[in-house]
């Protein structure tokens, strides 16, 4: 975390100082952060030659912001740069740690340094997500006048976990997790410069294409490795980083997934629409994606006993059985090897023919109650449970469909006021395309 209860109360000179400067041994990570614009590596749509945010901040003229991102993706670092390039402070505090005492502690310095110097305050709050309403509630005011430009970073949607008072005041920019040509750049660079391994060791082809393989975008994750890699070699004498010396500072693959954030309804999402669009191998992807990272297996197969009557419907019947065994199955064994029913069962919906009938009649239906509310069920359709009832015309004329050939019978079973009314308009797939083919008069 960068917060640092140093800088509070001190003169702007002082903090600049406390800002700048590294402590003895400081991760490779920190010693790596970008001291310019030019070195920072990735978000070209945000901070690349010509383009507008880029331009505000060289400008000195930059509005409060949210950066949400992934890990790694360079949220702190761009922060840190935003000051540095505008010549403000950089005041940092973690949203985990930090309470109201805290920012308002930080403002009143903010203040004092612009009312002393003209110096503007860049107040950074890492995870701001995890504020509470009224920590965040405490910062708006002093972005409101101007008192600090707020920089707040998250990995979680804003639109859900920031106010909205304090997001209508602040820009969203949006942060890409980096692409392996990214992460490998930022490796070259910390093996070679001065301030990183200084050219020290050398760093095996194979080895390193393992490391941003395993790094997954998140530039930290791969500088900590590569880091503690190093060590290891160091320790025995050598200066080849090789493939098992990374697998044993990475130890697996750390995967972008959360199962209460964003990722989390992302990759749900995917997993569901690759079914939807019948491609199993998408599916089983996404199914993978989950449960390697820890997902409940049983929200997963939810999903799949909704899909199968949404979307598959009365075009395969058979499928919601096929999803609810799943189900069941899930429950009753568990991981790892509830993955075996999860995939089948995923499979099968993806390669099942579509329907979503049953979606649209009881859509249709809704619309109906809503539009014409609580109508009379007619007569002939109640139940005569006593004398009286059936002298009222209970049940009177009601004709039992197992007398008729087919157990069809032509009587009206909608109030009066719908009569006529359809709801249910079979699809042309599958099996509720054979049964619509078979109907008389299909």
């Amino acid at each position: 975390m960068d917060s640092d209860p140093s800088l509070f109360g001190e003169p702007a000179s002082a903090a600049r100082a406390h800002e700048d400067a590294l402590p003895e041994g400081a991760p490779l990570a920190a010693r790596m952060r970008p001291a310019t614009l030019d070195e920072f590596v990735g978000q070209s749509h945000l901070v690349g030659s010509g383009s507008a945010l880029r331009a505000a901040i060289e400008r000195g003229a930059y509005p409060s912001m949210i950066l949400w991102g992934p890990p790694g993706s360079g949220k702190t670092t761009l922060a840190r740069l935003i000051a540095a390039v505008s010549g403000a402070r950089f005041v940092s505090l973690s949203a985990v740690s930090a309470g109201v005492a805290d920012l308002r502690r930080a403002i009143a310095d903010a203040k004092n340094a612009k009312r002393t110097s003209g110096r503007t305050s860049v107040l950074f709050i890492d995870e701001i997500h995890r504020f509470n309403k009224a920590q965040q509630d405490a910062v708006l005011p002093n972005v409101e006048r101007g008192d600090v430009v707020l920089i707040g970073a998250t990995t979680e949607n804003p639109s859900f976990e920031v106010n909205k008072a304090l997001l209508s005041r602040a820009r969203v920019f949006v942060l890409n997790a980096l692409t392996a040509e990214d992460v490998g750049t930022i490796v070259e660079r910390a093996l070679a410069d001065p301030r990183g391994l200084a050219g020290a060791m050398l760093l095996d082809e194979t080895a390193r294409a393992k490391l941003i393989a395993l790094a997954d975008g998140d530039a930290r994750s791969a500088l900590n490795a590569l880091e503690l890699a190093a060590h290891m070699v160091a320790a025995r004498s050598q200066s080849r980083i090789e493939p098992g010396d990374i697998e044993e500072a990475m130890q697996q693959r750390a995967l972008r997934y959360d199962r209460a954030g964003d990722e989390h309804y992302d990759v749900i999402s995917a997993f569901i629409k690759s079914m939807r669009g019948s491609d199993p191998d998408a599916a089983v992807y996404w199914l993978a994606r989950m449960l390697e990272a820890g997902e409940d297996p049983m929200f997963v197969a939810r999903r799949l006993v909704i899909l199968a009557s949404e979307d598959v419907g009365l075009a395969d019947p058979q499928a919601l059985a096929v999803a609810v065994a799943a189900q069941q199955a899930a429950h009753a064994i568990g991981m790892p090897e509830a993955l075996f029913a999860l995939t089948e069962a995923t499979v099968y919906l993806a390669l099942a023919p579509k329907s979503n009938s049953a979606l649209r009649a009881y859509t249709a239906a809704a619309r109906a109650v809503a539009e014409t509310g609580s109508l009379p069920v007619p007569l002939h359709l109640r139940n005569a449970a006593t004398g009286l009832m059936k002298q009222l015309g209970y049940g009177k004329g009601y004709q039992y469909a197992h007398d008729f050939a087919d157990a069809r019978v032509d009587q009206e079973h909608l109030p009066e006021a719908l009569k006529g009314r359809t709801f249910y308009e079979p699809g042309d797939r599958g099996w509720e395309g054979r049964s619509k083919r078979d109907k008389p008069g299909g």
